[in-house]
């Protein structure tokens, strides 16, 4: 079979390709590539031209050795022209042009043999050249094609020659050859001329090459030249100072400023990294201001979760303090984006991690924590895999954990970490004015309730008693049912913080029919179902006065308040709302009341048992009670009963 690349090497290769292609579009890589590139072309141009012109040095041996070719016979003929004039009479005379013609004929014969040869060859040896090595010769169509052309004419003319030279070539014939050179050294002579001229053209067309390669060489170099220089400009120059016009503007406070990425060089990282600078001051920025315009807690925390995702994973995101042992964790308050989220009030250790840490914890894997009662096994049990912590120092010197929770695994990075490090400070100093404010907005609401049960003081807990069942239904509501939609730990928290003041409106009632042991006539008790309207007004006045400093605190506690009376079937007071015209909150509110009023001992009445009093709440279900709540009440039993079991009063 054949071979294949397994997965590990495959991701290896496409790594090594990304990484090669990243490196790519850097400066450094581009201009060093561009005058790597230049050098090389120039080197080779040099190299190429030198070598070339070592090789014309051969040339010019070719064209030497070209022009003896015309030179011989040329000689020859003139040689032959000048024996014919003076054609011996004698032997004497004879002998001696045998000697003088003939010996020159020779060795111009054995010359043109021994270059035409050459050339055939292409082939050049020293003792033609004088150089110590031989040349080797290369011909283009035409000298090819000249140089077998006068090589046939020289064999031709040499054959003719020696023919008539005769066959004793000790007493040759000088006459019949000399004519015979007459006769045809012109047509030598011309391919000879020829044979030099191919040559030459040749040579001329070699040298005319290296120049025009030189001058395409060169007109690619100064194109490089331009591409480099408009590299170095549209990559370098003009993103810097780009970057540096941006730099100005924010240093001018124009924070959030982003300048335009035009490369994915190092000036374009550089300039995103500067866009990420400038766009991380703004959100810090905007970050303290909406976390300062925070009306509660829950306002600021929301506000930190939503600026906060543009620099980090945020699903869940919650506010601890530290218990009165040390040991424990509390968890105050929380936003979360999905459904669930941990029980506001709930106590939680940090599993193997520093009672009180005082740098952030990065968890990556928060499946590897199972404990009960640990802060890390219960963010997983809600369905996240990673968290971080972050240690916060109040004015006070309180100890407080700023907890960040992601529904994906390994999403705190050191970066993340470092991030949070840095605006720990900002974030202590908004958490603690919120802090400030919810607990003023508790101490009034706990004055308010405190003032209404000095009118009508009934039993000792009832206020806390059914604050709790309202706080418990509210849960239940928020997790199951039809209303889980509209309730989440900040409603559950207003329905606790605002139950108390239920009955605050009695402030405004008489005290002979507050306090009258008895049953209430018509009159009075019209008078007694004035007291939600009247709680209601007061307070509406306290929230047109926080309305005025930008703060809304007491709309719950209005609703509460001034229809906690109203009946689901529309036969309530004071103003006869009917189904959901009913607030939420204050038919939650009308089950704890009616619950805790029935299972409590009161001075004209024993207190009910709780399968009495539960039955009471079935009878009227969809009369006087919202059904959905009723069957909260009913899935909630248990927890209920807790509270029950701790503060009741028979």
């Amino acid at each position: 079979m054949p071979e294949t690349d397994t997965p590990q090497e495959t991701l290896a290769t496409r790594s090594v390709g990304r990484r090669f292609f990243a490196w790519t579009r850097t400066i450094r890589a581009q201009v060093g590539l561009a005058l790597g590139v230049l050098f090389l072309l120039l080197t080779g141009s040099v190299a190429y031209t030198l070598y070339q012109l070592d090789l014309r040095k051969h040339d010019y041996e070719i064209l030497n050795l070209a022009g003896q070719l015309r030179v011989t016979s040329h000689a020859m003929s003139n040689q032959a022209q000048n024996y014919l004039k003076d054609t011996p009479t004698d032997y004497q005379a004879y002998y001696r042009d045998l000697r003088l013609f003939y010996g020159d004929l020779q060795r111009n014969v054995a010359l043109y043999d021994k270059i035409i040869k050459g050339f055939e060859d292409r082939r050049l040896d020293s003792e033609l050249t004088g150089k110590h090595d031989p040349i080797y010769c290369t011909w283009d169509e035409r000298s090819k094609s000249q140089l077998s052309r006068t090589a046939l004419v020289w064999r031709n003319f040499r054959a003719g020659m020696f023919k008539q030279l005769g066959e004793d070539l000790d007493q040759p014939r000088l006459n019949y050859a000399a004519e015979y050179i007459v006769a045809h050294g012109p047509e030598l002579t011309e391919a000879s001329n020829k044979l030099a001229t191919a040559f030459q053209s040749m040579m001329e067309g070699k040298l005319a090459m290296i120049s025009l390669f030189n001058r395409v060489v060169l007109g690619l170099a100064a194109v490089l030249m331009l591409g480099l220089v408009a590299l170095i400009y549209f990559n370098l120059v003009r993103p810097l100072r780009q970057t540096v016009s941006g730099f100005a503007r924010v240093a001018r406070g124009d924070f959030g400023h982003q300048v335009e990425v035009r490369t994915g060089n190092e000036i374009g990282q550089m300039t995103q990294a500067f866009n990420q600078l400038s766009k991380r001051i703004h959100a810090l920025f905007r970050l303290t201001d909406r976390i300062n315009q925070g009306n509660t807690l829950d306002d600021s925390l929301r506000f930190a979760a939503e600026e906060f995702r543009g620099f980090l994973p945020v699903d869940w995101v919650g506010l601890f303090f530290q218990s009165a042992d040390g040991e424990r964790w509390v968890l105050e308050r929380q936003h979360d984006t999905g459904p669930k989220s941990l029980r506001e009030g709930g106590h939680f250790t940090l599993a193997g991690k520093q009672p009180q840490p005082t740098a952030p914890l990065n968890i990556a894997d928060l499946g590897q924590y199972s404990d009960d009662g640990d802060l890390f096994a219960a963010l997983h049990r809600h369905g996240f895999a990673s968290a971080t912590l972050l240690p916060l120092t109040g004015s006070a010197d309180s100890r407080a954990l700023l907890a960040f929770a992601s529904r994906q695994p390994n999403s705190y990075t050191p970066e993340h970490v470092e991030f949070l490090a840095n605006v720990a400070g900002q974030l202590t100093h908004a958490l603690d004015k919120t802090v400030f404010l919810e607990n003023l907005v508790v101490a009034a609401v706990q004055g308010l309730a405190k003032l209404a049960e000095s009118r009508d003081p009934e039993t000792g807990d009832h206020l806390l008693r059914m604050a709790l069942y309202a706080a418990i239904v509210a849960e239940e509501l928020g997790e199951n049912g039809q209303y889980r939609d509209r309730i989440d730990s900040a409603y559950v928290r207003e329905v606790f913080q605002f139950a108390p003041m239920h009955d605050i409106g009695k402030v405004g009632i008489a005290d002979h029919i507050l306090l009258k042991p008895g049953r209430l006539d018509d009159e009075q008790r019209r008078d007694m179902e004035r007291h939600p309207s009247i709680g209601a007004e007061v307070l509406r006045r306290c929230e047109s006065q926080v309305n005025g400093l930008g703060y809304s605190i007491f709309q719950v506690a209005i609703e509460i308040a001034e229809c906690h009376h109203e009946k689901f079937n529309g036969g309530g007071y004071p103003r006869g709302l009917q189904g959901e015209d009913i607030p939420l909150s204050a038919r939650i509110v009308a089950v704890a009341d009616v619950f805790d009023a029935l299972t409590s001992k009161r001075p004209y009445k024993e207190a009910w048992p709780v399968e009495r009093a539960l039955a009471l709440l079935d009878e009227e279900s969809g009369n006087h009670f919202d059904p959905e709540v009723v069957a909260a009440f009913r899935r909630a039993l248990p927890r209920a009963m807790e509270v029950y079991n701790r503060h009741k009063h028979v």
